[in-house]
């Protein structure tokens, strides 16, 4: 098995970027979701609400951000280096906020035009959690990005290969991984290995990670990642195949146990 991509989201719901390698921290990988567009009642807007956040592309660069949309001139956005901290949600459901500190009105008002609503920038300082603990056999810890719950998703390319086999099967066109917008991609390992990989830990390269568990699904996986066009697919048939305890499951939820650098092509080991 091998590591065959790596891929982050600068901002919480905008397009990918995508890297021969990048640094693993305990929250997650460098310049991965730590800026996230709010709402007047700093709850998360994400591609659940608008699709029109697969046209943000932003990249990372020291102390900062720069935001591009098409019809829009680009916008470098600091990290903001002081300011009174707000308390933001990643859902609204979340019942308690993290502290993060507003970019400010003109990142405010730019995304404001792209996505057609008022809205606010927020970055993450201290990555913290988010999540409560309950409930959950494998926890983050304390760390994790303005990701939904876990710091990394790892998705395996052979169990895309039956997915889009199956749609096939009903005249559905095959779907990119891009839908499932993980960080990490292996090849090499059988359709749905990654099921049995929960509470275990595996070395990529030099990396060390706990599988914290599948990922559950939802509609921004029927969203494409070019142009926001929604539909059906590939939810319905996930929940034709992949249907457990009423969550529809791809991909697989990692933890990071340490740091450093991970690239492309790094070898997988899955231990006991």
């Amino acid at each position: 098995m091998r590591l065959t991509s790596i891929h982050t989201y600068p901002v919480k719901g905008c397009h990918r970027l995508d890297h021969d390698d990048a640094f693993v921290h305990p929250w997650g990988l460098a310049g991965d979701r730590r800026w996230m567009v709010v709402d007047a009642d700093g709850v998360g807007v994400t591609q659940r609400e608008t699709t029109r956040l697969v046209g943000l592309h932003a990249s990372v660069h020291p102390g900062g951000l720069t935001l591009r949309a098409d019809g829009q001139p680009d916008l470098d956005v600091p990290e903001p280096a002081d300011g009174e901290p707000v308390p933001v949600r990643t859902f609204r459901s979340r019942t308690f906020g993290v502290p993060a500190l507003l970019a400010g009105p003109a990142a405010d008002a730019w995304l404001g035009t792209l996505l057609g609503r008022p809205v606010r920038l927020v970055w993450l300082a201290q990555p913290t959690r988010h999540l409560a603990a309950e409930g959950r056999e494998h926890d983050t810890g304390d760390q994790v990005s303005f990701a939904d719950a876990y710091p990394l998703l790892l998705a395996n390319a052979a169990s895309l290969d039956v997915l889009n086999d199956w749609l096939a099967e009903t005249g559905e066109e095959p779907v990119p991984m891009t839908r499932f917008r993980p960080n990490l991609v292996v090849s090499g390992a059988p359709a749905w290995a990654e099921d049995d990989w929960a509470g275990r830990p595996l070395r990529i390269g030099d990396r060390l990670f706990r599988a914290a568990g599948p990922c559950d699904r939802c509609v921004v996986t029927t969203t494409d990642q070019e142009t926001g066009v929604r539909n059906k697919e590939p939810l319905r048939t996930l929940g034709r195949h992949r249907n457990v305890k009423q969550k529809l499951l791809f991909g697989l939820n990692l933890v990071p146990l340490d740091s450093g650098p991970l690239a492309v092509d790094a070898p997988i080991v899955i231990t006991t």
